[in-house]
């Protein structure tokens, strides 16, 4: 080896590849995946889209929306962000890119938004330019506004008709889940310029909100549409125990609190769902909880043994929990250890999984089959 040579592998040795430098490899029931650590320093990543092009919009629970590239190159904050209630589990949340995107470039946000009588869970939207968001409106609010930091939600899933699902939490209020003149505890379903379709199954009052379209929910964090059935699947956090994975079926009551598969903190029984047949179950109870925040259905060919699974981000369990499905059963689960709170999980377009870590330095992991 010739001194420049030689000079040349010291380098490589001394600073090795920064993105491969940061790759390493963990074991699932299904196989090795290999981690990359895509992009850092993100304070509290909440929930990311994919642009046409592979960039990713991915929002900040401060209240900051970045847009980052399919290298790791992460943006100044975008303009045209509504200010938001940064308080507790509140703060910029979700985010979804219309069904027209290519010629509308609406972006849709979901955020806990502050007011005189306390916060609540709001979706706005705004055309995508070079610096940000244009022409941003307010489509949707949560009413009412109460006090408390815990429980917004809330996910974005736009529906195969272009409807648009926003998930809402309980604000931690309990009995207001089951008061259908209340948008707390409830899932919504509303036009994409925030008006209730003729369609919806309140639409036509009855004492109730004409948006809602379930009701009885805790904290539900995580939605997606079954790919091949188009029905929209939920999961929600219990208290002491009973996360739930459910399907999200129109005018149905879920049953919260009247009945969980969890204890309230203070440690008081609540009884078991199979205590109310005439309230919608769910299809997988965790106890003890895995946290499950952000999920989607895995349809691509990366990953071969995953094809058709739902993979769910897990903030307590620290990884991604992969559920093998038959129809509308589970008939599997394994756990892909990070080490780290996952708040939302994607397929990108290239078959790779991609996850946030909910951390205050938080991070893009890129998951891809190991060997």
């Amino acid at each position: 080896m010739d001194r420049r040579s030689f000079l040349a592998f010291a380098v490589l040795i001394a600073f090795p590849d920064p993105v491969r430098a940061q790759d390493r490899i963990v074991r699932a029931p299904s196989g090795q995946v290999r981690v990359e650590t895509l992009a850092r320093g993100l304070v509290h990543p909440w929930g990311l889209a994919f642009l046409p092009d592979g960039r990713m919009l991915v929002t900040e629970r401060p209240g900051r929306l970045r847009l980052v590239s399919r290298d790791g190159n992460v943006s100044a904050p975008l303009a045209g962000v509504p200010r938001v209630f940064a308080r507790g589990q509140g703060g910029l949340l979700d985010v979804a890119l219309a069904p027209d995107f290519a010629s509308s470039r609406w972006v849709y946000l979901s955020y806990a938004e502050p007011g005189p009588d306390g916060a609540g869970t709001a979706v706005a939207r705004g055309r995508l330019g070079l610096a940000g968001l244009q022409d941003v409106e307010v489509i949707f609010r949560q009413v009412p506004k109460v006090d408390g930091s815990s429980h917004f939600g809330s996910r974005l899933v736009f529906s195969r008709d272009g409807r648009l699902f926003v998930t809402l939490g309980d604000r931690f209020k309990f009995n207001p889940a089951q008061d259908l003149a209340s948008h707390l505890g409830k899932i919504v379903r509303i036009s994409p310029d925030g008006t209730a379709p003729a369609d919806n199954p309140f639409a036509r009052g009855q004492g109730a909100r004409p948006e809602i379209w379930s009701y009885g929910h805790r904290n539900v964090q995580g939605a997606a549409l079954h790919p091949s059935t188009s029905v929209l699947w939920v999961h929600e956090m219990g208290p002491r125990g009973g996360n739930e994975l459910t399907i999200a079926q129109a005018r149905r009551n879920y049953g919260w609190p009247l009945v969980s598969w969890g204890r309230h903190y203070d440690g008081r029984a609540i009884p078991s769902p199979s205590t109310r047949p005439d309230l919608a179950g769910s299809l997988r109870q965790w106890t003890p909880v895995i946290a499950p925040s952000g999920m989607t259905f895995y349809t691509g060919s990366l990953f071969p043994a995953w094809h058709g699974s739902l993979l769910i981000g897990g903030l307590v369990a620290r990884g991604v929990v992969r559920l093998t499905l038959q129809g509308q059963q589970v008939t599997g689960e394994e756990r892909i250890p990070l080490g780290q709170r996952i708040r939302d999980v994607r397929q990108g377009p290239d078959g790779a999984v991609y996850v946030l870590t909910d951390e205050a330095s938080g991070e893009i992991l890129r998951l891809t089959p190991a060997g």
